[in-house]
């Protein structure tokens, strides 16, 4: 069995979602706008709740890799991307990305890699070879979907933590500053292109990244590539827009992520992406994330 991270520990609506995504980037520049926005926005999303994510199927761990599966490769790492370490621990156990926020302090990663407050966490940007270009970052808050903190659905399987500002080349910076930030987006529709920058868990080591195309397995996102294992956890799909990237997905979701090392899965995201998103932006309480179950994978002797 493929263990990814603790289990792996250690959609588009774009009509509907994209004028919010908009108004969610741009909130900075007007409170009221900002208040006002929330309100519409929890009241909506407490609705949407009730119903419930999709419940995710069990996958087997003895399924053949698709022929013509993409082989991924060891790279030298990207400034928004970078391992995640538990505290007081020197291997990394999951992955992270910065996203863009209006105070700049913003990161994602599964919410099955988290457990409590997320304080004691840190996050190393664009780490290769022992190295830590941009220096590590401390966790002092994390935000989760209600989905995922009452009953860790699928579905709801994303974390956002905010990382308190540290002194970069002797002036106090927050991190966006230092290593720029992707922007959040909505869920991939099938077909589009993706790069998965990851690192396994370990220590001393170096990222790897392919790109792919995204699928659909019933109502979440998927993408074949090998080999994501342990530690990829997080993995921001990134998809490329103008000259940005936009993250559209992280590993995680289904078996958190997904039973073989070749094929990874996502949270669809959407309205509660975008609404954990704000929370963690806006400097609301922040949430306490229960320990995380099994991954639900199967195995054969």
């Amino acid at each position: 069995m493929v263990i990814r991270g603790g289990g792996r520990l250690a959609g588009r609506v774009r009509a509907i979602q994209k004028p919010v995504s908009s108004r969610l980037e741009n909130y900075g520049r007007d409170v009221r706008l900002r208040l006002g926005t929330a309100l519409v926005l929890m009241a909506v999303l407490a609705l949407l709740e009730t119903a419930g994510p999709a419940a995710a199927s069990s996958s087997s761990s003895t399924a053949a890799e698709p022929p013509g599966t993409p082989v991924a490769h060891s790279f030298r790492g990207m400034s928004t991307v970078g391992p995640l370490f538990r505290p007081d621990s020197s291997v990394h156990t999951c992955t992270a990305s910065v996203v863009d926020s209006a105070k700049g302090d913003v990161l994602i990663t599964a919410a099955h890699c988290i457990s409590g407050t997320g304080a004691g966490y840190t996050f190393a940007p664009g780490y290769h070879d022992g190295i830590e270009p941009f220096g590590i970052w401390s966790v002092v808050d994390a935000y989760g979907a209600r989905g995922w903190l009452a009953k860790q659905a699928p579905q709801r399987d994303f974390a956002f933590l905010v990382v308190a500002p540290r002194r970069h080349n002797g002036h106090l910076q927050r991190i966006e500053q230092v290593t720029g930030a992707n922007r959040l987006g909505t869920a991939p529709v099938s077909g589009e292109q993706v790069t998965v920058p990851a690192y396994a868990t370990g220590h001393d080591d170096n990222p790897i990244t392919c790109t792919t195309r995204v699928r659909y397995d019933g109502k979440f996102p998927a993408f074949n590539c090998n080999p994501y294992v342990d530690g990829t956890s997080g993995s921001p799909w990134l998809h490329r827009t103008g000259k940005s990237w936009e993250v559209v997905g992280i590993i995680g979701g289904p078996n958190q992520g997904g039973c073989n090392s070749w094929t990874s899965y996502s949270a669809r995201f959407g309205w509660a992406a975008l609404r954990v998103e704000f929370e963690a932006a806006s400097g609301f309480a922040g949430s306490t994330f229960p320990t995380p179950g099994s991954d639900g994978c199967t195995t054969t002797t």
